[in-house]
């Protein structure tokens, strides 16, 4: 084989990621294909292929008889003492075939089967590529809608965008760059079908590990993340080190960390907090900003009562629920939320030893409850270590519409998810 031909291989099996080996596997089964279409059958043809000079041989194995009853897989004494001045009754010779004897019909059919493997393995080739990538965020640019679902470039091949796994609201332009999480990566004969997600939970895990470097390398763990996408996400975080504030690290310096993700996601508002083995504490985090006068948690029965300050109901079940909703799905308790006036109604203070407390008290900071200044980071215009008193909570309620909900809950007398 030319070194014309043997420098084309080469550049081809670079460029589609062909393996070297998938190169000779084609040519030798295009050469048994020849073989097979001149002569009639290939049972007894061999291909050697010198792997480094890409030259090959043809060789017909023959068996040497006295009376040749089948020339194509037989050969006569006298023949094989021409070839092989040893041979003798019984033994298998290898006769060279001369390939450019073949037909056109032969010939074409071998580039045909030479054609189809290459193709088959440039499948392959990126089927490899891509499964590498599945469960993991890729940066893809947007092709073109096909109905309600848009498809997405990834280099080498376009991944669909299923209507369901699209953020609600969020438009989505031709050229724009988006990252995606590759949600599953199958190898079909017309080439793999990648399926990709914008509102899969774990899309938000990869962006804080792709830009939290104690995330990656794991001095912060992302323990749960609750995420109702395009709305609000909620994670819960822990440090392997106690000299590393998880909470800080993935808010980084003037929010730099979160708000790159927030931006990524289209606004999505991300609240971070602290981790904590015992449910109560946990569940105490996962509903801020609002704050908690007691949490009673049944380990049995993952459910869990919680008790807020009056003037914290609404922003404890947040707009339409969701504050409450997310805290459940984080946390994996039904909580069910109850103001101090209800709890003392029904009895619920006094059978857990508790007296009312004033609404001045709360602002004071004077009860049992988790520091605020270090687990209440937002990526919702609060600042870093900021405290949330009563003034500013009533405020931040303002700013999320929630008045409604406080009245509502009211009416309702208790905020449960």
């Amino acid at each position: 084989m030319n070194n014309e031909l043997k420098e084309a291989l080469e550049i081809l099996g670079k460029e589609r990621g062909i393996p070297k080996e998938a190169l000779f596997e084609a040519i030798e089964s295009s050469l048994i294909t020849a073989c097979k279409n001149h002569f009639g059958r290939a049972d007894n043809c061999v291909v050697k292929i010198d792997k480094d000079t890409y030259d090959y041989k043809i060789f017909q194995e023959k068996t040497v008889v006295e009376d040749v009853l089948d020339p194509i897989e037989e050969i006569s004494l006298p023949d094989a003492l021409m070839i092989d001045k040893n041979a003798q009754l019984g033994d298998v010779i290898q006769i060279q075939v001369d390939s450019q004897k073949f037909g056109r019909i032969s010939t074409q059919n071998a580039k045909g089967v030479i054609k189809q493997k290459i193709r088959e393995e440039e499948r392959n080739s990126i089927y490899r590529e891509f499964i590498e990538h599945e469960h993991n965020i890729m940066t893809g640019i947007v092709q073109r809608n096909l109905g309600r679902n848009v498809t997405v470039n990834l280099g080498k091949a376009d991944a669909i965008l299923a209507e369901s796994e699209q953020i609600k609201g969020e438009e989505l332009k031709p050229n724009q760059r988006i990252k995606v999480y590759v949600l599953e990566v199958k190898n079909n004969p017309r080439g793999p079908r990648i399926s990709v997600s914008r509102t899969h939970p774990d899309l938000v895990k990869c962006l804080f590990t792709d830009e939290v470097s104690e995330i990656g390398e794991g001095v912060v763990e992302i323990k749960e993340i609750a995420r109702e996408a395009g709305s609000r996400t909620k994670m819960a975080v822990i440090s392997h080190d106690e000299n590393v504030d998880p909470v800080g690290a993935c808010v980084g310096v003037n929010g730099a960390r979160v708000n790159a993700i927030v931006d990524e996601l289209g606004g999505e508002k991300i609240d971070i907090i602290n981790w904590d083995d015992n449910p109560a504490f946990l569940i105490e985090n996962a509903l801020s900003p609002a704050k908690v006068i007691c949490v009673v948690a049944d380990e049995d029965s993952k459910a869990a009562v919680v008790i807020v300050p009056d003037y914290q109901l609404s922003l404890a079940i947040g707009k339409e629920g969701q504050n409450a909703r997310l805290a459940a799905k984080l946390t994996g308790y039904k909580i069910d939320i109850k103001s101090e006036t209800q709890a003392e109604e029904s009895g619920l203070l006094e059978e857990l030893g508790m007296e009312a407390m004033g609404d001045a008290e709360y602002g004071d900071e004077e009860y049992e409850g988790a520091d605020y200044d270090e687990a209440d980071y937002s990526a919702d215009g609060y600042e870093d270590d900021e405290v949330y008193d009563g003034e500013a909570l009533e405020d931040a309620v303002e700013a999320d519409d929630t008045e409604a909900y406080e009245e509502e809950a009211e009416e309702d007398g208790e905020g449960s998810v």
